[in-house]
């Protein structure tokens, strides 16, 4: 029995053995679809901001080339989604409970977690102009005002629908933050030992 094949061309989803073939360091030579005769992924020389326009425009040669071709490629890379998964749930539930328990004085409902969601997620708008930085250069210290700016939007956002107190919900949405941060660093570590 041959073994399945790991890889996929993203014009046809043929299952393909390998991507490239390397003859040195910085120089490879991209492999044809047995299928379609195309080259099987030219994604791989592309930079990452190629890749993920490609993605907003939802081609599927660049969904194919994301599943098929870059996760099982590189571990690293779902090391990455997992960071991105977890940390976000993580955000989301200290602000669902520290809404409802610092905020509200109620126990978590449906309703009241809709809602939370909702607000944290259009809260963060600003977070899209970290996809300009891929873009233009932006010094690093940009990604610090962006995450400082979306922290006084996601605080403003709750005091709206939890009509609390400015600092209580500058708290909660400060935690979750830090939370998020911390989590995100220790998996960082865990990856680099």
């Amino acid at each position: 029995m041959e073994k399945k094949s790991d890889f996929r061309c993203v014009e046809c989803s043929f299952p393909i053995k390998s991507l490239y073939i390397q003859y040195s360091p910085g120089n490879i030579r991209l492999m044809k679809c047995g299928n379609c005769k195309k080259v099987a992924d030219e994604y791989i020389e592309c930079e990452v901001m190629i890749i993920l326009i490609d993605l907003i425009l939802h081609k599927p040669k660049a969904y194919r080339h994301l599943f098929y071709n870059m996760f099982t490629r590189d571990i690293l890379d779902f090391e990455v989604l997992i960071d991105v998964v977890l940390g976000n749930f993580l955000f989301m539930s200290v602000v669902l409970i520290g809404s409802a328990k610092f905020l509200m004085n109620t126990s978590v409902g449906v309703l009241e977690c809709k809602d939370t969601v909702l607000t944290m997620l259009v809260s963060s708008y600003f977070k899209i102009f970290l996809i300009a930085m891929m873009v233009w250069e932006f010094p690093s210290s940009m990604i610090i005002m962006i995450d400082m700016f979306v922290l006084s939007s996601n605080t403003v956002a709750l005091k709206v629908i939890a009509n609390s107190a400015t600092i209580r919900c500058f708290g909660v949405c400060f935690a979750a933050h830090a939370v998020k941060f911390f989590v995100s660093e220790w998996l960082r570590t865990l990856h680099l030992s």
